[in-house]
């Protein structure tokens, strides 16, 4: 069954020219391949988090014990 955010907007196209339709529905395809995308990206980083924190904690270590080494951007 459609929702009624579908039915709304299958409304709204039908009262555009063909030519309007296809650049909307090309946009709505885009912006949900967008959300899809963005709800990966969040569930790998929600994910990654303990990862992350034992990664930075030690770094944190490294640096306290002046084994780190300041990172020089213009010999990348």
């Amino acid at each position: 069954m459609a929702s009624e955010a579908a039915i709304t907007i299958a409304k709204m196209l039908e009262n555009l020219p063909e030519q309007f339709t296809e650049q909307v529905v090309e946009h709505v395809r885009e912006y949900i391949a967008d959300l899809k995308d963005e709800r990966q990206w969040n569930s790998a980083f929600s994910q990654s988090q303990d990862q992350l924190i034992a990664a930075a904690k030690k770094v944190r270590k490294e640096i306290q014990e002046g084994k780190a080494a300041p990172l020089d951007i213009e010999t990348l």
